[in-house]
């Protein structure tokens, strides 16, 4: 049996998610769209932060761990 999940079950998924965004923001669907732009810029921002802590020599694969 395979581990990934069925298109359908991904899809409930994901529709559940919607209603609960949009139920949170009290169905205000303008409400939950401003939301998700609020918490993509944040979480690209958080992305941009984590960049900058990455030694350059780590993100180009030239970090040597220490196997002893």
């Amino acid at each position: 049996m395979s581990s990934v999940s069925k298109p359908n079950e991904q899809d409930d998924g994901l529709e559940a998610a919607v209603e609960q965004a949009i139920a949170f923001c009290g169905g205000d669907q303008r409400a939950t769209i401003r939301a998700q732009i609020v918490a993509n810029n944040f979480l690209e921002s958080e992305i941009i932060e984590l960049r900058k802590a990455v030694s350059h020599a780590y993100a180009r694969g030239r970090f040597r761990t220490h196997t002893g």
